[in-house]
């Protein structure tokens, strides 16, 4: 309990700091503006050789300027009353708010000018010369002031909907990745499991060696995954990790039918690569490429940077694909969903000249930040 008094009073400290920075950044920018007016007011004077006192200067444009800092947040509050019902209704609110608000603003403006400054011996000698005088000009520029804080208040509202609605899409499509990068394990993971525990069963009493040394990788395996704090992106060389597992356990099966190259370059292994992104395309190098094949086959993995993206490569000489038919697994077309909701590559499945398949990703090159 204290401490989730503690953690309320810490907030509450914190939105309170933060309504104070604003409160002051608000009142800065009203008096740098009622400042910035009365040197231009001034400089004119001094080039018509009119002689302007700065007292009065300043008795005309603070209280000017800092009532519509006080009348700004009434104007933003009808501003998203009236936002959401067309333009009739959002004219028919602000007219005539437009007119009280400007004609408020400047008696009181002007009200609080003559408290200030008093009587001006060249243009005004009453309160009422000054009303007269002065309310139907400054009138028309509180109509002008209305309308333009309101189009800047509209403009800030919408831009920070905006920035909400992006926000909001990212974490959907963040979301859309972790659901689709779950679904990938929960096919993977049990597939390739029971493959493994069925070889291992084939191999207990053939070759207990053999099936001990599958034991332990499928171990290092799942340790791997247990491990793993299902973050979207990993390290290459973590992912390496488990394609090594994935490929010590699969070297025992095919025994000595199978020859593995990798190319991994040494500038690469810090690269951030969606997690579980190789094993899908190793695996469909060995069982639609090399397993139905009776003889030796060759895999081949190249991974290196090719200007500014990350080149993968899964070659096989294995039977290749039929003739006009590049249909998909389930692997390769789960690993082109996942690019595509991340937006984070391409992948091209295409035969080799020389026989067999050629699977290249190619992503944007991006160091992994913990």
């Amino acid at each position: 309990m204290p401490t989730h008094a503690a953690s309320t009073v810490n907030i509450s400290s914190t939105d309170a700091r933060a309504r104070l920075k604003t409160y002051a950044l608000g009142f800065g920018f009203w008096t740098l503006l009622a400042l910035s007016s009365s040197i231009s007011m001034m400089l004119t004077s001094i080039n018509e050789g009119v002689s302007r006192s700065w007292q009065r200067t300043l008795a005309w444009n603070l209280p000017d300027f800092y009532l519509w800092m006080l009348l700004a947040p009434l104007i933003g509050w009808l501003g998203r009353r009236s936002a959401h019902y067309g333009w009739g209704r959002f004219l028919a609110v602000h007219l005539p708010a437009s007119v009280v608000m400007s004609a408020l603003q400047t008696t009181i403006m002007l009200h609080a000018y003559w408290q200030w400054h008093g009587s001006d011996p060249i243009s005004f000698k009453s309160l009422d010369d000054l009303l007269r005088i002065e309310f139907i000009y400054q009138f028309h520029l509180g109509v002008i002031t209305y309308w333009l804080i309101l189009t800047i208040l509209r403009g800030l509202d919408s831009r920070r909907r905006l920035k909400g609605e992006q926000l909001r899409n990212a974490q959907l499509q963040g979301q859309l990745a972790q659901a689709q990068l779950q679904a990938l394990r929960m096919q993977l993971q049990p597939h390739f499991l029971f493959n493994t525990l069925n070889a291992i069963s084939a191999l207990a009493l053939a070759a207990p060696s053999q099936a001990r040394v599958m034991i332990a990788r499928l171990s290092d395996f799942l340790r791997l995954t247990l491990e793993e704090d299902h973050t979207q992106s990993v390290p290459l060389a973590r992912e390496l990790q488990y394609l090594d597992c994935y490929l010590a356990i699969q070297q025992i099966r095919f025994q000595d039918r199978l020859s593995t190259q990798l190319e991994i370059a040494a500038d690469t292994l810090n690269a951030a690569v969606p997690h579980l992104i190789l094993q899908p395309l190793v695996e469909n190098a060995l069982h639609h490429g090399l397993l139905p094949m009776p003889g030796y086959g060759v895999l081949r993995i190249a991974i290196r940077r090719d200007h500014n993206d990350l080149l993968v490569l899964v070659e096989d000489d294995g039977q290749g694909l039929p003739a006009g038919d590049l249909v998909e697994g389930i692997g390769l077309g789960n690993t082109r969903a996942r690019l595509s909701a991340l937006g984070a590559g391409q992948l091209a499945l295409q035969p080799r000249p020389e026989g067999g398949t050629r699977v290249e990703l190619r992503m944007p090159f991006a160091l992994y930040a913990a």
